[in-house]
């Protein structure tokens, strides 16, 4: 992985290039206060804003730390060249037209190339990247206004998007920004490479990555371990989504697993927090950098209406939030400090009754922050200072922030409208480890996000290899064989003709089923419950398409699961677990998880679906063996994982499931001979 401690805090900077953008750099970085040695570099030019310019980075009168390259594509390769020869410690890439243009211009792969080659192993960032703010170390390599202000902690932000960037350096919610770095196309320094300097960084409290694809999946790996082991939670803005290949594909599975399943999957799978949209995210990073992870998602809400109480249990309705039952003690608490009018509930409106009390707001907020409540929202939306006389609200922030020091409790003011929420009053409530969330939706996202249970990122590698190609779909029998043979339990059964050759093996009653065909259900291809010799010739004879056919024991009945693999081509092999038989696509009733999974991800993702009461005994019915699913689903996984890449996709739907077995009633597989 390469070094960024000196590219990042850098003693010495040097801007290749007096062009706007280049000259803007040097104007950012001694706007923003940096301390170290300002270098400018121009064939030509004898001074660039104020700076005096060198012909060339070989008359510098020192190596430099970092550069910032605002030159063009071609020039740039040879600048981070000589760069390198030198021993500098890094460089910022401006220019574009490199892989990320590839599909206009086909010379941009072969210039990215060049540009690594030229790099070797001095680190740089992009190529068609802005650089990056080091607000804790006054340091902006940075072409651009921005918003960011000297701290002595924050959180990190990375995205690939300069724009974004921007815009968030700009906000005026409160949310102390450390670090603000751009990736551009990532030629050789990813985000994850990047996120891994940082939390070496004890003053980075959380890492924001707005992420539009992970690349290499063993960098997020390593990401994600070393910030589990640090404590430092990570947060991601997952755009895009990924380009599963459901067109080849032919089990329902594909149908159920597609889009982004999978990399919310893999996002699980190393504990990584997700918001749904960038105001969210902003939230998430301010909650997790006053409190940390939550402890649960049990909550309190305050708030002087009815009408906002209301507000609050009407759109948390849809989060994964619990406003638990006041206690006795709370009830008593809070009787003595509202009185004998005020309806004792969480979520509570306290009416205006204590409203300038600030004792009484301190008291009665306080009972609201019980030893078993993760956070205490108070409700709160401050009057514009332009047009009002926002004072009397004083009381409330006062009382907050006694609230917060009084119970040593997370606590949180939330305006239901973000423009409502001032960022002095934001900042004010910060410096007292308040949070202030802008807006009532975004503060539930990040409170969902922030008390969600987070995964211990798995010691295993995702198991990913390239699409299987040229592939078969193998006969049923023969499906059933392979998996039989890692240990899946399947109904004995014969291949046959029109002669029923073999079936005095079998008991009856018997399932006829006509081979060559998917999803044979649909088209008449499976006749049920035939009990005799002649019931089976004349099932045979009613499928008038089919010359083989697939004879078996009828299973018992049972709770129907559908256990599909897909194979993703960004994040590996997609394990999808879900409700199953005729049903499947109508419930859409799954999780998935990646393979390798171990029997405890794969126990808690059966906890998750919506079915699964009637896996435990719905309504009086016996039991299903839940070991006995979770064993079958690992031998699906351990033919999956034997293959090694030659799997396209596999799909047992259903698998039968009952008090004391997991039955594969249909199989399929697609892969490669």
């Amino acid at each position: 992985m390469p070094d960024l401690s000196r590219l990042l805090n850098p003693k010495s900077l040097a801007v290749i290039g007096g062009g706007a953008w280049g000259e803007a750099v040097l104007h950012q970085a001694k706007k923003f206060g940096y301390q170290g040695s300002l270098y400018a570099v121009h064939p030509v030019k004898k001074e660039i804003a104020g700076i005096r310019a060198y012909p060339s980075v070989i008359d510098l009168p020192e190596v430099p730390d970092a550069a910032f390259i605002g030159i063009n594509r071609e020039a740039t390769i040879g600048a981070v060249e000589r760069m390198r020869k030198l021993d500098a410690g890094g460089a910022v890439c401006f220019a574009s037209g490199y892989a990320e243009a590839s599909g206009e211009d086909i010379s941009g792969t072969d210039a990215q190339a060049r540009l690594l080659k030229a790099a070797g192993d001095m680190p740089i960032l992009g190529p068609n990247c802005y650089g990056f703010i080091n607000a804790l170390d006054g340091v902006a390599v940075w072409p651009d206004q921005h918003g960011c202000k000297r701290l002595e902690s924050g959180v990190a932000v990375l995205t690939q998007s300069s724009n974004i960037s921007i815009n968030m350096t700009m906000q005026t919610r409160g949310l102390p920004i450390g670090y603000m770095i751009t990736a551009g196309n990532q030629a050789q320094t990813t985000q994850a490479h990047i996120a891994l300097a940082l939390l070496d960084d004890p003053r980075v409290t959380a890492i924001g990555l707005h992420i539009e694809g992970f690349g290499d999946l063993t960098h997020w790996e390593a990401l994600a371990a070393k910030a589990h082991a640090k404590s430092v939670p990570l947060v991601a803005l997952k755009v895009g989504k990924s380009t599963h290949a459901q067109a080849a594909t032919i089990s329902h599975t594909a149908s159920l697993a597609g889009g982004d399943t999978a990399a919310q999957a893999f996002l699980d799978r190393l504990g990584i927090l997700r918001s749904p949209d960038l105001p969210s995210f902003l939230e998430t990073l301010k909650l997790l950098h006053v409190t940390g992870p939550l402890a649960s998602n049990q909550i309190s809400s305050i708030s002087c209406s009815g009408g906002e109480a209301s507000l609050v249990a009407d759109m948390a309705e849809h989060h994964d939030l619990s406003f638990p039952k006041l206690t006795s003690e709370q009830k008593q608490s809070l009787f003595s400090a509202l009185g004998p009018k005020v309806a004792l509930a969480n979520p509570l409106d306290y009416h205006t009754y204590i409203w300038r009390d600030e004792d009484a707001m301190t008291a009665a907020w306080s009972a609201m922050a019980a030893p078993h409540i993760a956070l205490t929202l108070v409700v709160l939306d401050y009057p514009r200072g332009d047009i009002c006389d926002p004072s009397d609200w004083a009381c409330a922030t006062n009382a907050a922030l006694r609230m917060r020091k009084a119970t040593g409790k997370p606590v949180a003011v939330v305006a239901t409208l973000p423009e409502l929420m001032p960022e002095a009053i934001a900042t004010q409530l910060m410096d007292g480890d308040v949070i202030p969330f802008a807006g009532l939706a975004e503060a539930l996202n990040a409170v969902e996000a922030a008390s969600s249970p987070r995964n211990t990122p798995s010691a295993e590698p995702v198991l990913k290899r390239p699409l299987a190609e040229n592939t078969e779909t193998l006969s049923e029998f023969d499906a059933k064989a392979a998996l039989a043979h890692h240990g899946l339990s399947v109904p004995n059964a014969i291949q046959t003709n029109h002669s029923a050759t073999g079936l005095d093996a079998l008991t009856f009653p018997v399932v006829v089923k006509a081979e060559g065909m998917a999803h044979k259900s649909d088209v008449g291809g499976v006749i049920l419950d035939c009990n005799s010799r002649a019931e089976v010739r004349d099932a045979m004879d009613s499928m008038t398409n089919a010359t083989s056919f697939h004879v078996e024991e009828m299973c018992d009945a049972g709770a129907e699961l559908l256990v599909g693999v897909t194979q993703d081509p960004a994040h590996g092999y997609l394990l999808t677990i879900g409700a199953g038989g005729i049903l499947t696509e109508l419930l859409n009733d799954t999780q998935s998880v990646l393979i390798p999974s171990t029997p405890e991800d794969i126990k808690q993702a059966l906890t998750r679906l919506r079915m699964y009461p009637l896996l435990t005994g719905y309504r009086g019915a016996a039991p299903c063996d839940i070991d006995a699913i979770t064993n079958a689903i690992l031998a699906i996984q351990s033919y999956v994982i034997a293959q090694d890449g030659a799997v396209a996709e596999v799909e047992v739907n259903p698998l039968i499931c009952g008090p004391d077995s997991a039955v594969a009633a249909d199989a399929l597989i697609r892969r490669t001979p």
